[in-house]
């Protein structure tokens, strides 16, 4: 369920889900396509989790909403005002007291699904900004409570990031997904053993590939070893 929101109308939309995330973004039409479908969709629809935009152009200065301008000391590119940034996040402050801030920056902490599954238990609200251009002032930084990298790559905005931490979340929260299994055993679900095991559905033969006789043997305790024997393997 996308919701467009203006500024103003932001506040009026809090209070009424289990987990509240806003994003603070200069492109809110970016997350239509994303969060607006499947079980992301599913969540809000079922009032688990609601996503609004906070516009950063709306607290643009001047006649011309200006939100970004050149660096200090020289270099390509424009670097995101604190002015507008600032305003924006103490708006959504405002909406939600007590949620947590967080940037996605390349100088964040490498976010993983330990981050994930603590961000989705904990009982507060979400604030995600998200940077443009070449970057933001750093002074923006003593408003932010966590920064975190998605990976060792460049990309054009914070809204990917965005999507992606928003996403990791929302599945992990109660009722989001078909059932605890779900959850409980997947790639990542600990740091250290990160790989999910093969998995195989019908037929049991493809193009001269069967699926594995473990698999077929109805044997638990069996099948569960091999499982952590393929998920180290891997």
């Amino acid at each position: 369920m996308y919701i467009p929101i203006h500024a103003e109308d932001v506040a009026s939309c809090y209070n009424l889900y289990k987990m509240n995330i806003q994003v603070i973004t200069l492109f809110p039409e970016m997350f239509h396509g994303v969060l607006g479908a499947s079980m992301l969709w599913k969540a809000q629809d079922r009032g688990i989790a609601t996503v609004t935009y906070i516009n950063l152009r709306d607290f643009g200065l001047g006649p011309r909403k200006q939100v970004d301008d050149t660096p200090y000391g020289g270099g390509d590119g424009m670097l995101l005002k604190p002015e507008p940034l600032v305003a924006a996040i103490e708006l959504a402050k405002k909406n939600d007291p007590g949620a947590l801030v967080l940037l996605p920056t390349p100088r964040g902490k490498v976010y993983k699904q330990s981050d994930a599954k603590e961000l989705a238990a904990k009982d507060q609200g979400l604030i995600i900004v998200c940077p443009r251009y070449e970057g933001y002032d750093e002074r923006v930084t003593a408003w932010i409570d966590r920064q975190y990298c998605v990976g060792s790559y460049v990309l054009t905005g914070g809204e990917l990031p965005a999507m992606i931490m928003i996403d990791s979340v929302i599945r992990l929260l109660p009722g989001v997904l078909g059932g605890k299994m779900s959850v409980e055993i997947e790639s990542f679900q600990d740091d250290d053993l990160n790989i999910e095991f093969p998995q195989y559905t019908r037929p049991e033969e493809f193009r001269g590939n069967r699926v594995p006789d473990v698999l077929l043997s109805g044997h638990h305790g069996e099948i569960a070893k091999w499982r952590t024997e393929q998920s180290r393997k891997a």
